[in-house]
């Protein structure tokens, strides 16, 4: 478990119905990646930082802001930037940022990031590829192909259409996460944020608390985030979850009392950050930020995983 990095102060957003209509934009062969495999559990994609690289970074559709690691920011030479406040999984804590110039991957890039700048060991990776550099893009990962695409996204005025074993749901934006709510658990609402940055999902206490009132085993176990601190969670497999038209049966959650949660202020409703081992399930999985739109192909079997 490495995902989710909240550091820039943001806004609640409200849903916002469907609007006008324009053309998708066409998909060019520059816009397709293939998704490293070297990180166990994780998906990385080749960025490329000034003229330098490119480096494998984690895709984390949960983190604020991207991240790099401090010795890939060493190496390459990068000026100090300002200390600001990160939110892990394990808590809140002040850490350094260096000025990274420029970043790009495949169509989508950024300017000057001042990027919290961590231990290579406790990201698993050079960097994480964030939401600032992800936002106003439609991300597309297909697991059947080990394939990425990163395109830019525009609003538009028509509702979506779902595709055979296709299902499309509305997200509403949340600090710049997509939280989908038509979600649930034994027939109660529970927010779904997808979390590409993280191996497992994670569940808050409040959706803790339905199981322990029904009596389900759980074994205590311990997960390091990216700052090297450690939380202790309590793991399980829950069934009948349901997102959208799909069915998660046996699904593996840690349950704790993460940072992530507060901020999002998912503290006190039931909550899941749906991490890889949950997403990898699917053929594949189309977040669309602009269009605050997530779709999911099923696999060939049937709707229930």
């Amino acid at each position: 478990m490495r995902g989710f990095i909240a550091l820039a102060p943001c806004l609640v957003l409200a849903f916002h119905a469907p609007l006008t209509a324009q053309d998708e934009l066409p998909l060019t062969a520059a816009d397709v990646l293939g998704i490293g495999t070297d990180i166990p559990g994780r998906m990385t994609v080749p960025v490329t930082i000034g003229s330098a690289g490119p480096y494998p970074f984690t895709i984390d559709t949960g983190a604020e802001r991207t991240v790099i690691s401090r010795e890939l920011a060493g190496l390459l030479g990068l000026a100090r930037g300002p200390q600001v406040r990160l939110t892990a999984m394990t808590g809140t804590s002040t850490v350094k940022t260096v000025v990274i110039p420029s970043l790009s991957v495949s169509t989508a890039g950024a300017g000057r990031i001042e990027a919290p700048e961590l231990e290579g060991k406790d990201l698993g990776a050079p960097g994480l590829l964030g939401l600032d550099t992800l936002k106003d893009h439609a991300v597309s990962i297909n697991f059947d192909t080990n394939q990425m695409t990163v395109k830019p996204s525009r609003k538009r005025r028509y509702q979506a259409v779902a595709a055979p074993d296709e299902i499309v749901i509305q997200a509403k934006s949340l600090f710049g996460q997509l939280v989908v709510t038509d979600a649930f658990y034994r027939g109660q609402r529970v927010r779904v944020v997808l979390d590409t940055g993280s191996v497992v999902s994670m569940g808050n206490l409040a959706l803790r608390d339905t199981l322990i009132r029904r009596k389900i085993k759980m074994t205590p176990i311990t997960l390091t985030g990216v700052t090297g601190d450690q939380i202790t969670a309590d793991y399980t497999q829950i069934g009948e979850v349901k997102i959208g038209g799909m069915t998660f049966q046996n699904l593996p959650v840690a349950f704790a009392n993460a940072a992530p949660f507060e901020r999002l202020g998912l503290k006190k409703q039931p909550a899941l950050l749906l991490g890889m081992d949950a997403l990898r399930l699917c053929r594949r999985v189309d977040i669309d930020f602009a269009n605050r739109e997530v779709r999911i192909l099923l696999p060939r079997r049937s709707g229930a995983i």
